[in-house]
């Protein structure tokens, strides 16, 4: 068997250790094991997940071959359950495989504090009814719970959890913590020991953009009673002081300043979405509060005090053009900040935890770390009941989605996909599910959905004909492509919320096979 260092080499590189060590430590149950299901587990089971639970009561029959690639011939009339959790024991034998052959439905309402036992459930094909059920179980057990479908040529996916705090979201695109706008006096001090004037023109081409930037704000401001260029006449101008300041046309140095020069523009303090969770309602904690909300209310009261208005220092600088002495002395003078701003959050972490009653050791020292650096980064995801979403959606959102040209056919799906467990509760199949029956199934698909919409209070909304048509035609089958994509988005949300490392959907995932789109709906 392969290292684990080099068996999961490349994506240690996107959640590191810490997050693998959670993937192994983590026990997910499958209820299901048609493609949907068998794809989001199969792409976790590569990942190195600690252990699997495969539910299903059904056996495999000939028409599972075309769509499950876990299943051959030689599986047919045999458990699905089994066949699958066999199959997928052979792509990673580090991971603990067992299987359940029982229907999930039935386990949801004879044994619901089975689910207990596990980090996360993913809940694939379920109906309506169960869907509700299962969800409420999940969240008093304070297990993890995704539910995933594929229906013809649509399918879904949705997250459903109490909360979800993340520390590292790990944004594409965020700005560098350099505090070009609000330096402290160490970096002030370093800045002001250079001369920008050298005469030294080697000297001059390799000062770092960081301390151009500095000086050049400082003087700025000066001229400026103490405020900084915010208007675009002033930026404009500000540029061309930097500009003005090459002696050189090959500065890359004074380029990059240039360049870089909206770090100074860029407002004090800290955004809004930080400000919000600082002064959320969990951040006034107790004994019963998550270490999460214990560090953000350390966080809240250094912002108030030592960080003058400011989250602790990241530490890092991005590469520049320098000397190598200037840039090492540069980098450890953002460090010592980011240290010292560390230590001041520990300090207080621990007073809070002394105060609530809890060991003030019990959030460690990399946590702690871990929090500092990703401060400015802090996402809190809170995610509705299944049963209120679908007893009292927001319904002018509805009805935007719906007379929304760019979201009315992903809006239609998730009506429609809603309405075809109407109507298999009522007739006991599925829309087109049987040849000979289509013109009446469309039309009773018709008389679900106009019931769906008044139920919601969206009396007069329509979905279109064709996409009814369209529902009927798909015969509730599961196609593999679209299977696939399901599942892999499905696990990429399971990994995102085990690993506690970027930012996971909130709301529903709709894709839309028809138009190859993919969209999100906020209800």
């Amino acid at each position: 068997m392969a290292e684990p260092k080099t068996k999961y080499d490349r994506q240690l590189r996107i959640w590191g250790e810490q997050g693998q060590t959670a993937l192994e430590k983590a026990s997910i149950c499958l209820l299901n094991c048609g493609p949907t299901g068998s794809e989001t587990l199969k792409n976790l089971v590569l990942g190195g997940v600690g252990s699997i639970t495969v539910i299903d009561g059904s056996k495999v029959e000939l028409g599972d071959l075309g769509n499950n690639f876990m299943v051959d011939e030689s599986c047919v009339g045999q458990s699905k359950a089994k066949c699958v959790c066999t199959f997928l024991q052979e792509l990673n034998d580090a991971v603990k495989a067992k299987f359940i052959e029982e229907y999930p439905e039935a386990l949801v309402d004879s044994n619901p504090s089975f689910f207990s036992q596990f980090t996360l459930v993913v809940a694939t094909q379920l109906a309506e009814d169960s869907m509700v059920k299962l969800d409420k179980i999940c969240r008093e057990a304070n297990v993890l719970l995704i539910f995933a479908r594929s229906y013809g040529l649509t399918g879904f996916v949705r997250n459903s959890v109490k909360e979800h705090a993340v520390i590292e979201s790990k944004p594409d695109h965020f700005l560098d913590d350099l505090r070009l706008n609000n330096p402290w006096p160490e970096l002030k001090r370093f800045a002001e020991s250079i001369d920008l004037k050298v005469a030294d023109p080697v000297a001059h081409k390799h000062t770092p953009y960081v301390v151009i930037l500095v000086k050049m704000a400082e003087e700025w401001a000066k001229v400026h009673g103490g405020a900084l260029p915010s208007t675009r006449d002033e930026k404009k101008e500000f540029k061309e002081l930097l500009k003005a300041g090459m002696v050189a046309i090959d500065e890359d140095n004074y380029k990059e300043a240039i360049e870089a020069s909206f770090k100074v523009f860029a407002p004090r303090g800290i955004s809004s979405d930080l400000l919000q969770i600082i002064h959320d309602s969990c951040s006034e904690v107790d004994s019963n509060s998550s270490n999460f909300w214990v560090m953000v209310a350390a966080l809240k009261e250094f912002i108030v005090n030592e960080g003058g208005g400011e989250a602790p220092l990241e530490g890092s600088i991005p590469d520049m053009t320098s000397s190598t002495e200037l840039y090492v002395n540069l980098q450890k003078i953002y460090l010592a900040k980011a240290e010292a701003d560390f230590l001041v959050i520990q300090q207080r972490v621990k007073s809070i935890l002394k105060r609530i009653g809890r060991d003030p050791d019990s959030i460690s020292k990399a946590m702690i770390k871990s929090f500092c650096k990703n401060a400015r980064k802090l996402k809190v995801c809170r995610y509705r009941l299944i049963e209120d979403e679908f007893s009292n959606p927001a319904v002018p959102e509805v009805q935007k989605y719906l007379t929304d040209e760019e979201y009315s056919v992903a809006m239609g799906f998730y009506i429609l996909l809603r309405a075809v467990d109407r109507f298999s509760a009522n007739y006991n199949s599925f829309p087109g599910q049987f040849e000979g029956e289509m013109d009446e199934d469309i039309s009773r698909l018709k008389t679900a959905v106009v019931g769906l919409l008044n139920d919601l209070g969206c009396n007069g909304s329509t979905v279109t004909e064709d996409l009814i048509n369209e529902m009927c035609r798909f015969g509730a089958s599961e196609l593999h492509a679209v299977a696939a994509f399901i599942g892999g988005i499905a696990s990429q949300e399971v990994i995102k919320l085990i690993t506690k490392q970027f930012v996971p959907m909130v709301g529903t995932f709709i894709f839309n096979g028809i138009d190859q789109k993919s969209q999100l709906l906020v209800l």
